[in-house]
């Protein structure tokens, strides 16, 4: 489980058919192997620490159900540990099994350096995604400022256009979507009555 505060900007290393290698010397200070970390908002396990690095084993319906397979070596990537009890829960609560694979649509300038971003999505996942509702996007906890047929806007303050790679992305690259998942869950037992 994780927050959708992104810890840290990290690196690709290494991209293989089954595997990423990622510089993280924030995140894997007290990481071991058998622990997640969400890159670009999907949970992987740490096989291996070396250093400021770490590595995770990539399944082939992760590939394909999420923007990892675009990596590339010296790409930056949203990395989180997994909450503890502990963990102030600054962001909403993210599995990091990602819904869909969304597009940047728009992005507009706001005031005071801020951002209005419109991505696209699949209108199957819109059902989940409510205005002033939290959206994960490439592993960030957001507030949805509208929605759409197929699509919905976030605003992005400073901090987050400058410490998560959603300042970088441009229009047409993909995102990682995760809804929220209570949303899943009263939609599950709504409909089972």
């Amino acid at each position: 489980m994780f927050t959708g505060i992104v810890e840290e900007l990290g690196t690709v290393v290494a991209v293989a058919a089954d595997r990423l290698v990622l510089d993280g010397p924030l995140v894997t200070r007290d990481v071991a192997e058998g622990d997640s970390i969400a890159v670009n908002g999907v949970c992987l396990t740490v096989v291996a620490v070396d250093g400021g690095a770490f590595t995770a084993d990539v399944m082939t319906e992760t590939w394909k159900r999420s923007s990892l397979g675009e990596l590339a070596e010296g790409d930056k990537v949203n990395l989180e540990r997994a909450a503890l009890p502990t963990t102030r829960l600054g962001g909403h609560l993210v599995q990091g099994h990602v819904d869909a694979v969304g597009t940047v649509e728009v992005r507009e300038a706001g005031g005071a350096g801020w951002e209005s971003v419109t991505f696209a999505a699949p209108p199957s996942l819109m059902r989940y995604i409510v205005e002033k509702g939290s959206i994960t996007v490439d592993g960030v906890s957001l507030t949805v400022i509208g929605t759409g047929a197929d699509r919905f806007s976030v605003g992005l303050i400073p901090t987050t256009l400058e410490r998560t790679t959603l300042g970088r992305k441009q229009v047409g690259d993909p995102v990682n979507l995760e809804v929220d998942i209570i949303a899943k869950y009263v939609e599950k037992m709504v409909s089972s009555r």
